[in-house]
């Protein structure tokens, strides 16, 4: 007696699971299918004055359609909801413990694309053709893309500038030829405040393409004041003035290898002996410092009695008088007209 062969459990239930998904979907197209065809049914028979069919299709296509739409709204309701709570839950430890601007924008791609996902679920879920929307999307964000180039170079620079950070808010930054303290880093432009207390927008693309100087990056910096004195005055004389300028800001000199303070003879100019005095200061005290050790230098050299030359210039001219003379031709006066001489 030959036995019956039945097919692998794992096959059936993989059958099952398909033809229960296709027989799903094929009725969601004929609810949307059915509820088009009804409403378009019930038009034509109202135009022909026939309201017959009204509760029909109330009790029938549109009270299902409206129980659907509102369950699809409560859970994007809720969706909504959690999107906020995860993008606080995200945010919230980047912005404490690495950027603020960085935590801000990873909490709004978190609620952006969990939105995304709910909205794409409802819809499926409503039997909405996801298929040609998507095609939709796709046909326009290609449109948008080419009207909007410049916008989309900005926000692709503003996203390369959160993930990489050359500067944050807060920084003193020269960028796009600005120079200005860093108020607010958004994905399309980047806010400046400059020292003079004006605001000013740059495009990120303008700042992604060109030098960015972070000049408060650093704890230190380093002042250099050069200053020129006259041929005259003895080096070490002029050392030694330079030097006790630098001990009179020694409070504010910051040591350690590399750090410290010096006094370079830097070269012999037309006018001036050129030096530099460089001393190594906090960021924060770079300008009040830089102004007091010129006043200090000023101060020492006039205290040593050296002097700062003005730029000079030796002209020396050659007397040319002689040969001027023997070369200028003697002006012959002309000889005056016959009618001249007889009028005379």
């Amino acid at each position: 007696m030959n036995s019956i062969e039945t097919p692998p459990t794992d096959a059936g239930t993989a059958l099952d699971a398909s033809t229960n998904a296709s027989v799903t979907n094929a009725s969601q197209s004929q609810d949307v299918t059915g509820i088009a065809d009804a409403t378009s049914s019930l038009i034509s028979n109202m135009a022909e004055g026939d309201f017959t069919g009204l509760t029909d299709y109330a009790t029938v296509h549109l009270a299902p359609a409206l129980f659907s739409a509102a369950i699809g709204l409560f859970v994007v309701f809720i969706g909504y909801l959690v999107a906020k709570y995860l993008m606080r839950v995200i945010s919230q430890p980047v912005c404490r413990r690495v950027d603020e601007t960085l935590g801000k924008f990873v909490g709004k791609m978190v609620f952006y694309l969990i939105m995304f996902g709910v909205v794409g679920a409802v819809l499926s879920k409503l039997g909405a053709p996801l298929g040609g929307l998507a095609a939709m999307l796709a046909a326009a964000g290609f449109a948008v893309g080419l009207a909007f180039q410049g916008t989309l170079s900005n926000f692709a620079a503003g996203v390369l500038m959160l993930v990489f950070r050359p500067f944050k808010v807060g920084d003193v930054v020269t960028a796009a030829s600005v120079t200005g303290k860093v108020n607010e880093i958004d994905l399309f432009t980047t806010t400046l405040d400059t020292p003079d207390n004006r605001r000013i927008i740059v495009p990120n693309s303008s700042i992604a393409g060109g030098t960015i100087e972070n000049i408060t990056h650093h704890a230190h910096r380093r002042i250099e004041v050069c200053v020129g004195v006259d041929y005259e005055a003895d080096l070490q004389a002029t050392r030694d003035a330079l030097q006790q300028a630098l001990n009179n800001l020694a409070a504010k000199t910051i040591p350690g290898e590399g750090r410290g303070s010096a006094v370079v003879l830097a070269g012999l100019g037309d006018s001036a002996v050129d030096w530099k005095v460089r001393m190594w200061v906090a960021a924060s005290d770079y300008w009040p410092v830089n102004e007091m050790l010129i006043g200090e230098v000023k101060t020492q050299l006039d205290a040593a009695e050296i002097s700062i030359p003005f730029p000079q210039m030796d002209v020396h001219v050659k007397s040319g008088s002689e040969g001027l003379v023997a070369g200028q031709s003697s002006r012959v006066r002309p000889a005056r007209r016959a009618a001249d001489r007889l009028a005379s």
